[in-house]
């Protein structure tokens, strides 16, 4: 699995190859769950954006997508499926991998770019769910994540204000010369009072390069620390979960 995942990082391009220019990526603000944009398929000109994140159900993964453009909803699937394997530290893309692709096989709509709630880049041999997904697919991706899996902050990241951002450099964990930019923290939101928001680790899964990275990050969060394509992928992977108890 380890000499798979070192295929795929090699596969993987982390520089820009996107099908659209960033600076058109953008949303206003929070974005209803329920709206739809449906009328405006495929007369619209945005980039088609998904959220993927999953929820678990006994042996069991729901594996959610939101796809949103214009700043509405226009698409949401999702599949059930049974998990193959354990959960492995480092190697998660073998067991929710799968699921998330039986997902995008049910997609109607042909992304443009799929944010993932989990690591790209940021990864022991450089290939997070997202690069692994986003290799498979040869789709432009990214991956957010809430903790750091490995590599070493170029700054303190405790109590940072918001839109602030650090590289987070390649170290001895990390299968890439030491120094590397293999992704960033970055802080989406901070309160205003004594308690400590936590900093997002966003990385590039594929065909998206670090720096770009975090400028989609930061035009796609509306208000709240999630940018709004996980953020729905989330709740949505819930209500299905929910539904499906």
């Amino acid at each position: 699995m380890e000499d798979l995942q070192r295929e795929i990082a090699d596969a993987a391009t982390f520089t820009d190859d996107l099908p659209f220019d960033p600076a058109t990526v953008g949303v206003d603000g929070p974005v209803e769950a329920d709206s739809t944009g449906n009328e405006r398929l495929g007369t619209s000109d945005a980039p088609v954006i998904v959220g993927v994140d999953q929820a678990f159900l006994d042996e069991r993964a729901v594996s959610a997508i939101v796809a949103i453009q214009d700043g509405a909803v226009i698409e949401r699937t999702h599949a059930v499926t049974p998990l193959s394997i354990p959960y492995i530290p480092g190697l998660l893309a073998f067991r929710e991998g799968g699921p998330i692709l039986a997902a995008f096989e049910e997609l109607s709509v042909d992304p443009d770019l799929a944010v993932f709630d989990g690591s790209g880049r940021i990864h022991f041999r450089q290939a997070g769910i997202a690069t692994h997904v986003g290799v498979a697919l040869d789709l432009p991706s990214i991956g957010v994540a809430k903790s750091l899996l490995c590599g070493t902050p170029a700054e303190p990241v405790d109590d940072r204000p918001a839109g602030w951002s650090t590289p987070i450099e390649a170290d001895d964990s990390v299968e890439a010369p030491a120094g590397t930019t293999i992704g960033h923290a970055y802080q989406s939101r901070q309160w205003d009072r004594a308690q400590s928001i936590n900093p997002l680790y966003v990385s590039p899964g594929h065909r998206v390069s670090a720096s770009t990275t975090v400028d989609l990050v930061d035009a796609l969060c509306a208000g709240y620390k999630l940018p709004e394509p996980t953020r729905l992928a989330d709740r949505y992977a819930d209500d299905v979960k929910a539904a499906s108890e």
